[in-house]
């Protein structure tokens, strides 16, 4: 069985990172971005069970997402792994899967 699940989220204009990463030319940093990944993962009634390791596959950065920039993050969950897409500008941003056990 899949689900899916479409979550949209506006990155701050004076989120704390674009200070250093990079000056004159801000980028939400990947790790951040996978961090939205993330919590649109646990923020809905998907397969993903909380509280266990998860290992990122595959994941691909296409495009920057820049300051007050609007992501849509897609994803589609299984029993063991989720497929997902951010969407930024008309463009993917990122692209991966998440993996973790069966309970």
């Amino acid at each position: 069985m899949t689900t899916s699940r479409s979550v949209v989220r506006r990155i701050a204009v004076d989120h704390p990172s674009f200070a250093g990463h990079f000056p004159g030319q801000p980028l939400l940093p990947g790790v951040l971005l996978l961090a939205e990944v993330m919590e649109a993962l646990h923020g809905a009634d998907l397969p993903a069970p909380p509280g266990q390791a998860y290992e990122m596959r595959n994941v691909k950065f296409l495009c920057p997402v820049r300051p007050g920039d609007e992501i849509r993050i897609e994803l589609q969950c299984e029993t063991e792994r989720a497929r997902f897409t951010v969407q930024c500008r008309d463009q993917v941003a990122a692209s991966g899967q998440i993996a973790w056990s069966a309970p």
